[in-house]
């Protein structure tokens, strides 16, 4: 064993999240297996893929025994979309990103302004209706910039103009706002655990809110950010007026900006409460457990750089197996992080793609077979 402090009874757990583009979650977790085996052909491994609340999170929990279920709901731009959600024993997992996310909008087509999350209330609902008592609502990935409007209409929120008629889709038409009524809402939630999983903790508004942080990935010019951010604003001011209660507060705070705003509406309509993705979706997935069997941890995302210390996945489970004493090591497409905040993040070592491949697109294009060369070094490393 070259320089891991790993035994020759090694058990590795392999949670790592999806290389965004190439590889999603289960593909990584197989073929960092594939990797390890070539290696040291019976090391133990565990696979967990895991996700932070953004797109992928289904996926994660249908991996880790969930049933998949699929509804028809309202895409993005208003089109049908056939949209999945995960469930068991009473538990949903809904990813808004199924229901309305930038993934749904055609190659090089973005609707700033009119892109509605109509389709996540729509998902919501499906999950009710199949007996969930608790809701992890990962939000991520969105096309929308709304403030969760078309979610809470498609729960019977109404939102009308000054001439008594429903305001357009999107965060745009929210600037025409003249009152809101909350009282149609589906009472079921009054009942229902709601649980807000975002890796993001920027507010409604302001400089650091959805439209001005997040507008422009979803096509937005900066006259469209002053506008949803002006609309954003008067929207809770509405909601605040209507005697919403907290309406005001609720926009300061953390993951009100979360997917253009589905935080906000989760929270001011739906009375969810707000927590880190990753904690949340390592509690639903049974991380603890398997954590519990293992001597090694390998987690890992497409990019490895700062974003990943604000409450990515791999941050997260890295931080996990420190408070547990189990040794962390990374794989990655691109490392953007110097070794001391690799360590600070409680990550032994991170083998990247990109140290096999430098050109961006051949990596991402062979993404598979180089991340079981990386997990060939990683094992000749840390498990002989």
């Amino acid at each position: 064993m070259a320089d891991g402090a790993v035994s020759e009874a090694a058990r590795v757990l392999v949670a790592a999240d999806k290389f965004k583009g190439s590889l999603t979650a289960v593909q990584v977790a197989e073929r960092v297996t594939a990797g390890l085996r070539r290696v040291v052909p019976d090391v133990e491994v565990e696979t967990l893929p895991v996700a932070d609340g953004g797109d992928g999170t289904v996926a994660a929990a249908v991996a880790a025994g969930f049933e998949r279920r699929e509804v028809e709901v309202t895409g993005p731009l208003g089109e049908p979309v056939t949209a999945a959600y995960a469930l068991r024993e009473g538990t949903a997992v809904v990813e808004m990103a199924e229901a309305s996310g930038l993934q749904l909008l055609p190659e090089g087509v973005f609707a700033p302004l009119t892109s509605t999350t109509y389709g996540s209330g729509e998902l919501l609902r499906a999950a009710l209706d199949a007996g969930a008592r608790t809701i992890v609502f990962g939000v991520g990935g969105s096309a929308t910039t709304d403030g969760g409007a078309g979610m809470l209409a498609a729960l019977g929120a109404r939102f009308l103009d000054a001439d008594g008629k429903p305001v357009g889709p999107g965060g745009g038409p929210l600037k025409d706002l003249a009152t809101a009524d909350l009282s149609g809402l589906d009472p079921r939630f009054a009942g229902v655990e709601l649980v807000l999983a975002s890796d993001v903790d920027n507010p409604l508004t302001g400089p650091k809110g959805a439209p001005a942080v997040y507008g422009p990935q979803k096509g937005a010019s900066p006259d469209d950010v002053a506008e949803l951010d002006a609309a954003l604003a008067h929207y809770a001011r509405v909601l605040a007026e209507a005697g919403v209660e907290r309406a005001a507060e609720l926009a300061e705070s953390p993951g009100a900006g979360a997917a253009g705003g589905i935080g906000y509406g989760a929270l001011v309509g739906l009375g969810a409460s707000f927590r880190a993705g990753i904690d949340v979706m390592l509690d639903v997935l049974g991380f603890a457990p398997a954590l519990a069997r293992a001597t090694l941890v390998i987690t890992g995302e497409g990019s490895l750089d700062e974003q990943t210390l604000h409450g990515k996945a791999p941050a997260g489970v890295a931080a996990a197996a420190r408070e547990a004493g189990v040794e962390t090591v990374a794989v990655c497409g691109r490392l953007a992080l110097p070794p001391e905040a690799l360590g600070r993040a409680g990550i032994r070592r991170a083998y990247a793609l990109a140290a096999l491949e430098p050109d961006p697109a051949k990596s991402m294009a062979n993404a598979g077979p180089l991340l079981e060369q990386a997990a060939e070094n990683l094992a000749r490393d840390f498990l002989r």
